[in-house]
């Protein structure tokens, strides 16, 4: 069996683990995709049919990645086991069987934007406005709520008597409900919870499934919430062959519903499973193992595992203290170029920041030092929330710019529909219902206010002015999502923008700042696609991969670890070092964290305190990178 040679003692056993539950507690770059895709390929050779293994995992990238391994290994032209996501192993089983519970075989599903346009009209109809509530934190409670595996029904008979916000989402449940049901539609949700209850109320539909597949892989099963873990559950009842690979180490969408206890607690629910733990990293150097190895075992609720390594010591950590957010982004620049110039590749190098604003300031740097990059996600300048406040800036500037009038109008909702809107634009203001134009005449009452106070503002209190009137501040920070509230810090960082023109006050000032957003826009836009370059994303986004050098920005505390938006809202501190033990394990040879000592944040310079993480590191594996005398601070 030359397909075992190579594989280290631990790897070798999950690979040959033929039944019975197992678990597989795999440490960062321990080669859990290989054993995984082995392990399939192994079943295979031992007889077990390719139709009956299955394989689930998180995205469509690794489920593909996961099923060109396994098509490699068995060969052209031979069966692939069934290799999918979650969402995707939901929608096979309804198509399948979903018929037995009213649902068509080929059923329509709601995307976010389906969904949020759906609860919207819930809303509208309990004479709810989507200032006081809005559609995105109703269907963010519903969609966790559906990841507990509660029904509409429940929730509403638990809730339909509790506070405001409870009730109202209580509610607008059962009318999104009506809504998907009339549009024979189910939303993303509905593709874990409904073959849930399909596999549940049909006893021989279960056994079906279960016959159909008798081998059940797992990947990433730290990040499975309650209903997925009991779709997995219901699948592997009858042989019990389930074999899950993850790392409580790298469990890091807690905020997302994941429940990280379902691999700690895996020997509980089967007493029987076999706990096999890959501990040799083979990605990074020495340095870099022991430094991940020192954070991560300050956390108190998880597994004891501590990964090795035979590779050599490598580069130490290097640590760099910058004055400001636009100083750490110039020398991380400038760093960057001087490794270009010595020969790493810049597809090998990536950025990695703490949450989405911090990429404004690491953009500019690069495009002034001319390193070409590409960055996961949404663009700044493109995101909708950046998109909608500077939307208001340029009305209150230019009343008369009728695109800026749509945007502004809807962003946030106010009540405002295409039709009304559209009368205006066609100037048939005297058609409007006396409704509809008293909403239209408040919304002009608060442009005309921007525009007046566009005369005598400095830039950035006119811009904060302009989130605070225009309902964006509340829409996001007070009324929405733990999402919504994240994704304030991007309008809060326009803020941060508009100071550098504060010195010429008044419009001149403004349109020097709407001047400056126009040019990154330009920017920005340019099709980046097949751009090669560094690469630039959140943590979370860099879950699952590997570069050759890493910097980690913003190494600053209540930044990374974030404290939230405020006391309701405040990281568990665990998860928060468990980010950071994924940020540091994403690097193969050299790491560089980097802190500001002033970090401009709503147009307000604020001194910051060098990250509490900072300190777990042993100072024999740091360097302190251009920053003499900053070994005072770790």
């Amino acid at each position: 069996m030359d397909y075992l040679e190579g594989l280290n003692d631990a790897q070798r056993r999950a690979v040959l683990a033929k039944d019975g539950p197992v678990s597989v507690l795999a440490g960062a770059g321990s080669g859990k995709t290989h054993v995984l895709t082995t392990r399939i390929y192994h079943l295979v050779r031992g007889g077990v049919p390719p139709r009956e293994i299955l394989a689930v995992t998180f995205t469509n990238k690794a489920a593909r990645e996961m099923r060109e391994r396994v098509r490699a290994l068995l060969g052209d032209g031979k069966d692939v086991p069934f290799i999918a996501t979650f969402h995707g192993l939901g929608r096979e089983l309804l198509e399948s069987y979903g018929s037995a519970i009213g649902i068509r075989r080929f059923f329509s599903v709601y995307d976010r934007d389906d969904s949020e346009k759906a609860i919207a009209a819930a809303l509208k109809a309990l004479d709810i406005s989507t200032k006081e509530l809005s559609p995105r934190a109703v269907l963010g409670r519903i969609s966790r709520a559906k990841g507990e595996g509660m029904r509409a029904s429940e929730f509403h008979e638990k809730y339909g008597r509790s506070s405001f916000g409870a009730r109202i989402v209580a509610e607008a449940w059962l009318h999104y409900e009506k809504a998907l049901k009339a549009e024979k539609a189910l939303d993303f949700d509905d593709l874990i919870a409904e073959p849930v209850r399909l596999l549940e109320e049909h006893p021989a539909i279960r056994a079906t499934a279960q016959g159909r597949w008798r081998y059940l892989h797992i990947d990433e099963y730290q990040d499975t919430n309650k209903l997925q873990e009991r779709l997995a559950g219901l699948l592997a009842e009858k042989h019990k062959n389930i074999f899950v690979v993850g790392d409580g180490d790298q469990a890091i969408y807690g905020w997302r519903g994941a429940k990280m206890e379902n691999i700690l607690n895996f020997d509980k629910k089967y007493p029987e499973a076999e706990t096999i733990v890959l501990e040799r990293n083979y990605r990074s150097t020495k340095n870099l193992v022991d430094a991940a190895n020192a954070v991560i075992e300050k956390n108190k609720n998880r597994k004891e595992k501590y990964s090795t390594t035979e590779n050599g010591a490598g580069d130490p950590i290097s640590i760099h203290a910058a004055r400001s957010a636009e100083d750490e982004a110039r020398w991380i620049a400038a760093k960057i170029r001087a490794l270009i110039r010595d020969g790493v590749a810049p597809e090998g190098i990536a950025i990695l920041f703490r949450t989405n604003f911090q990429s404004r300031a690491l953009e500019e740097g690069l495009l002034r030092a001319g390193i070409p990059y590409k960055l996961l996600g949404t663009r700044f300048f493109a995101r909708k929330e950046v998109k909608d406040a500077l939307a208001w800036v340029r009305l209150a500037m230019d009343p008369s710019r009728e695109a800026d009038r749509m945007r502004a109008a809807s962003s946030p909702p106010r009540g405002l529909g295409k039709v009304t809107l559209g009368k205006l634009a066609a100037g048939q203001r005297a058609l409007l219902r006396a409704g509809e134009l008293a909403k239209v005449e408040q919304f002009e009452r608060v442009v005309d206010e921007l525009a007046r106070a566009a005369q005598t503002l400095a830039s950035s209190e006119f811009v904060k002015l302009s989130i605070e009137k225009s309902g964006i501040r509340r829409a996001l920070l007070e009324e929405g999502s733990e999402e919504d509230r994240e994704r304030f810090q991007n309008v809060e960082e326009l803020v941060s923008i508009a100071v550098r023109h504060d010195a010429t006050p008044g419009k001149e000032g403004i349109a020097l700042f709407l001047a400056e957003a126009a040019l990154a826009s330009d920017q920005d836009e340019m099709d980046q696609g097949e751009r090669s370059g560094v690469t630039l994303m959140t943590v979370h986004a860099a879950k699952g991969l590997e570069f050759d050098t890493v910097f980690v920005s913003g190494m600053e505390e209540g930044l990374f670890p974030h404290h939230g938006m405020g006391s309701e809202d405040a990281r568990d501190e665990e998860e928060e070092r468990r980010l950071f033990y994924v940020a540091m394990t994403r690097a193969q040879k050299r790491l560089f964290l980097t802190f500001a000592h002033v970090r401009t944040i709503y147009g307000s310079e604020s001194l910051t305190e060098p990250s509490s993480f900072l300190a777990d590191i042993d100072r024999s594996l740091v360097v302190y990178d251009g920053t003499e005398g900053n070994d005072i601070f770790i």
